[in-house]
C-alpha cells in the first residue's frame, strides 16, 4: 500500500544514485549497515547520516541531512517511527527526489506530506529485498 512496484522501480533505477542513509553507523548488527552495502553493490553512493558522523563502507558520514554539502537523490530512513516524519520533512526541505522508510517504519502523515511536496515515497519496504526482484533487465549506472 505504501509503495507500488512502479514507484519502487522508479526510485531504485531512475531517480539518481546518491542515497543518504539516515541512522547508518559502523554497527554491523544494525540493518542499515547491511542494506547500505547492498545499495553500494547496486551502484549507489551511500551517505551515512548519524549523530556520530562515522565513515561507513568507505563513505564519509554527516551528523544530519542539512550537513551534507552536495545533492542527495533519495533519503533512506532507518530511525524509529516517532523520528521518521521529521527526517522526511528534512528530505523535502533539502530537495531530495524520494524518501524511503524501511521495514517497520510507518508514518502516514509524513507519507502524505512528502507526496504532496512532489517527492516519491515508499514506506515499510526494504531496498535490499526489492533490488533482487527487479530482475536482470535493470542495469543501474555505477559511479565507481
Amino acid at each position: 500500500m505504501y509503495g507500488d512496484e512502479a514507484t519502487i522501480r522508479r526510485i531504485l533505477t531512475e531517480l539518481g544514485d546518491t542515497w543518504a542513509v539516515v541512522g547508518l553507523s559502523t554497527n554491523p548488527d544494525r540493518a542499515a549497515y547491511a542494506v547500505a552495502r547492498v545499495l553500494q553493490r547496486f551502484g549507489k553512493r551511500i551517505v551515512p547520516v548519524h549523530p556520530k558522523a562515522e565513515t561507513v563502507h568507505g563513505e564519509r558520514g554527516y551528523a544530519s541531512l542539512a550537513d551534507i554539502p552536495f545533492d542527495v537523490d533519495v533519503v533512506d530512513v532507518f530511525v524509529n517511527g516517532e523520528l521518521a516524519g521529521a527526517v522526511a520533512d528534512d528530505a523535502v526541505a533539502r530537495g531530495a527526489k524520494a524518501v524511503w522508510f524501511q521495514l517497520g517504519v510507518v508514518d502516514e502523515a509524513a507519507f502524505e506530506r512528502t507526496r504532496d511536496a512532489g517527492l516519491e515515497m515508499v514506506m515499510d519496504r526494504c531496498p535490499a529485498i526489492e533490488i533482487p526482484l527487479l530482475g536482470q533487465t535493470v542495469s543501474p549506472h555505477s559511479h565507481n
